[in-house]
């Protein structure tokens, strides 16, 4: 079975996947909607006491049992396997809409290159985002036919410092816009009667999930690939911390610009690739920073992309016996199929049902409700079907952490994402 060649190669890859469009474009899109800084409380208690310890679980879990997803909960429990193959269904499907956003970034990166002012509506009024929705997927799947060492670990040691390196940049350029100061009262500054509304803590505790990638399986697949001398514990302490990092200075980044040009912080998802790209438009410099804020996206993108193909890439190699190049091949060909939906309601053809666009569908059911489903089925199978000495043997925490830990997530965890669940579906 393929290895990690080190810790820290795993450390990147672990954060290649926490660190996506989920922070660098939805955190501060979050936060705006929900009343600034009063959102960062909720959110960093919910990374804490709840995406920490599930991390921790999920990546003892693969390192103990050396085995893909569907095996992993088939060895929880026998019936559980079928359980196994409904999360990476739930994966494969936030895949194929996550695709179609990476391939707007790589759209938006091109037109930056060219330095090609390209308005959203003008680009979804053709059929660009299906060709780029389409590169991406051969992207994705290529990486992830050449295997863990020649595909996964050579992306993510190129890409993560890289993801990093532009992040720094861009913040200490945006600490010189006129608009950094009161960007950051909004961003920073909470407002602590917005704490009373539920769902402002519906969105933080679900941000928290989707922004660290626990609960769709890809820690437990990473975490099969770890080596037995790693410190599991330490490790998602760091890919956490360099999460948030990615988040806050993400959310620096983008109250600066809003601010600085008199946009509206709660703009939503047109915010990156309508917004944005105008206010570069305006700028000294706009499209050096656009090429950069780009790049920084797509980079993001496809890491985390990358990570989602493998936990289903490896269930496929695990469970069938396949070959890795046959099992990428098999799902590059679904998933162009899958998406091809998503990828068509923002083109020229408009695909919509009852009204609505198929990507903003997909979003809200596989990729708001699914995911903190499949995040409920995760820490249910593996803390109330398998022993704690699974958790202690391979974390090595104290007695009173290992305590801490199992509690939270045997109770704590499944409670929230229970409600969480039935909040978002009513």
């Amino acid at each position: 079975m393929e290895r990690w060649s080190s810790r820290l190669v795993f450390i990147l890859a672990a954060i290649g996947s926490a660190v996506g469009i989920g922070n660098i474009w939805r955190f501060p899109m979050i936060v705006g909607q929900n009343g600034g800084g009063a959102y960062l409380i909720p959110y960093f208690l919910a990374v804490v006491c709840l995406a920490v310890p599930l991390m921790i679980l999920e990546m003892a879990v693969g390192r103990h049992w050396r085995s893909n997803l569907v095996a992993s909960f088939g060895l929880a429990g026998r019936k559980l396997e079928v359980v196994g193959w409904l999360v990476c269904l739930i994966v494969l499907l936030i895949l194929s809409y996550y695709l179609v956003i990476t391939g707007w970034t790589l759209a938006y990166l091109v037109f930056s290159l060219l330095g090609s002012s390209v308005s959203f509506s003008a680009f979804s009024s053709s059929l660009q985002p299906v060709i780029y929705f389409m590169i991406s997927v051969l992207v994705t799947g290529v990486i992830a036919s050449l295997g863990v060492n020649m595909g996964i670990e050579r992306i993510v040691s190129f890409m993560i410092p890289f993801v990093f390196l532009i992040l720094l940049a861009l913040t200490l350029f945006s600490i010189s816009l006129p608009g950094f100061r009161p960007g950051m009262d909004f961003f920073l500054r909470p407002d602590y009667s917005m704490l009373s509304r539920p769902e402002v803590w519906i969105a933080a505790i679900g941000q928290a999930f989707f922004s660290l990638s626990v609960g769709m399986g890809v820690l437990i697949t990473y975490g099969s690939y770890l080596k037995a001398d790693a410190d599991i514990p330490q490790s998602a302490l760091i890919i956490t911390f360099f999460d948030l990092l990615a988040s806050m200075l993400a959310g620096m980044i983008v109250f600066s610009l809003v601010f600085t040009f008199g946009l509206e912080p709660a703009a939503g998802a047109e915010l990156a690739f309508s917004t944005l790209p105008r206010a570069f438009g305006l700028m000294p410099y706009g499209r050096v920073f656009s090429v950069l804020f780009f790049a920084l996206l797509f980079s993001a993108a496809l890491t985390s992309a990358i990570s989602m193909m493998e936990v289903n890439v490896a269930a496929i190699m695990g469970q069938s016996g396949a070959s890795r190049k046959r099992a990428s091949l098999f799902l590059m060909i679904l998933l162009a199929g899958i998406g091809a939906p998503s990828a068509l309601s923002y083109s020229s053809l408009d695909l919509r049902f009852y009204g609505s666009r198929i990507l903003d569908l997909m979003d809200v059911s596989v990729g708001t409700v699914g995911l903190s489903f499949s995040a409920l089925l995760v820490a249910i199978a593996f803390r109330w079907f398998i022993s704690n000495d699974v958790l202690a043997g391979e974390t090595h925490l104290s007695r009173r952490q290992l305590s801490a830990v199992s509690n939270l997530t045997k109770y704590a965890i499944p409670i929230a994402l229970l409600m969480i669940t039935v909040a978002m579906i009513m």
